[in-house]
């Protein structure tokens, strides 16, 4: 390839830097407009962090678990069924068989669609164009949609311990894990393990989990983990880890140290993958931790280039980045003038044991918006009905936050069996604006979890 080739930039209409979720909506929303479309991923698998090392391998590992709880459980139905051994190995082989299939589905999907797609780091030229090895590439529209990775802290011995990365690069179960970390990641992690035989520590910084939930479900997530299994380390603040004769331990600011471990899982948080971008080039302006600043449209400070998903430091989940991108591509190629994400009551789900489910305000940003005087809360704790026949109880706990003289139902928390598939509907309800009237003159499906949202007094 002569200098001049290299230099030559090939054309497209829009430019998605990143082959996650958001990066592939993005183009392929555009590419049914008529737009030319271009998707540069830099490892070669498409799908991002969500398909290959998040959430759907993480719901595999999760079901696993579910399945093994719910062989202990089966003696109190009356089956005959033995401890259960399970083949860590095996299961892996087979979630990643089954991430490899997705790759080639969102491969199939670009090649359908017209989309090209290249392997390879990206890094801007100028505001329009951006260099992949030796070629150019040049759009008026650039999206960058790179995501994040896991953070490692600095602390003396750190590299001994992996990230969710590296738990799911794991071929054996370990049987004695640290997880350090307070967030969903170290939550799921922690469960995970705890369910499939594991001897779990999760440490946490602070005084609880989860903070950013509301406190009810903070406090319940606590007592699911220690009915769970898992030692529950809170107001542990790491300094260092150090390995020894009997595995790895942990050192903590207070001069008390960990259990050995053979295992520890880093669950401190993720930062954008913006470093090698030569953001300053085109320059566009980020934040003090490296995400992308954007406006209500993923507008950056530059025109025609955009941020979605991960890499923006709003909400950090799979189909928002998804619909970040889809609404980008209607809007500059689709006509749809105006259109953008609104990032209120958006849902979420922690896949705990049991899961988590979560829309809308926490009692305190409700109190805090609205006074104290306008909120009304409704809360409901039991047993769920598969649970009454069994020796092993697990608790749900339901909190409706609602605000003014109408109970709007402004937020919804719910922790038990089933919340994960429950909460999408009501997230609907309070998208639309549902009062508790609403709620209450909707007839209770009756057995269920779901129907005590609709019977709480």
């Amino acid at each position: 390839m002569t200098e001049e080739q290299a230099d030559k930039p090939v054309a497209y209409d829009l430019i998605a830097i990143g082959g996650g979720s958001g990066g592939l909506a993005a183009t392929q929303r555009a590419a049914e407009y008529g737009a030319r479309c271009l998707v540069i991923e830099r490892d070669g698998k498409l799908g991002g962090t969500c398909v290959n090392v998040g959430c759907v391998p993480k719901k595999v590992m999760w079901h696993a678990a579910e399945i093994a709880q719910v062989m202990r459980d089966a003696g109190n139905y009356g089956f005959r069924v033995d401890e259960p051994v399970h083949d860590w190995a095996a299961l892996v082989a087979r979630r990643e068989a089954y991430i490899a299939r997705l790759n080639g589905i969102y491969d199939r999907n670009l090649a359908n669609k017209s989309v090209d797609w290249v392997t390879g780091e990206a890094a801007f030229i100028d505001s329009d164009t951006v260099r992949v090895g030796d070629i150019h590439y040049t759009a008026p529209h650039i999206i960058i949609a790179t995501g994040g990775e896991p953070v490692v802290p600095e602390l003396p011995g750190a590299e001994l311990g992996v990230t969710s990365d590296g738990f799911f690069a794991m071929q054996t179960r370990p049987q004695r894990v640290a997880v350090v970390g307070s967030g969903y990641i170290a939550v799921e992690l922690a469960g995970v393990l705890s369910s499939l035989g594991s001897d779990v520590d999760l440490y946490a910084r602070y005084d609880s989990i989860l903070r950013s939930l509301d406190p009810m479900l903070q406090q319940a997530a606590i007592a699911a983990l220690v009915n769970h299994n898992v030692t529950v380390n809170l107001h542990s603040v790491p300094t260092e880890l150090q390995s020894g004769a009997a595995g790895l331990q942990l050192q903590f600011e207070n001069g008390s140290k960990g259990s050995p471990v053979d295992t520890l899982i880093w669950a401190v948080g993720r930062r954008p993958l913006t470093e090698k971008l030569g953001l300053d080039r085109a320059g566009v302006a980020i934040t003090e931790r490296g995400h992308v600043k954007v406006d209500r449209y993923q507008q950056s400070n530059v025109e025609g280039v955009y941020a979605i998903g991960d890499v923006t430091g709003q909400i950090e989940l799979t189909p928002v980045a998804i619909a970040a991108g889809r609404r980008l591509s209607d809007r500059v190629f689709g006509g749809m003038e105006g259109r953008y994400l609104d990032y209120d009551n958006i849902p979420t789900v922690i896949f705990s044991h049991p899961p988590i489910g979560t829309v809308g305000m926490t009692e305190p940003q409700a109190r805090a918006k609205f006074g104290d005087a306008a909120v009304t809360v409704y809360t409901a704790g039991f047993t769920p009905l598969y649970y009454g026949v069994l020796e092993h109880k697990v608790r749900a706990d339901i909190k409706l936050v609602c605000a003014g003289e109408d109970e709007r139902v402004v937020g919804v928390h719910i922790i038990g069996q089933s919340s994960d598939e429950i909460l999408q509907g009501f997230a609907v309800a309070v998208k639309m604006g549902a009062t508790k009237k609403d709620l209450d003159d909707t007839v209770a499906i009756h057995p269920t979890s779901a129907e005590e949202l609709v019977t709480m007094r």
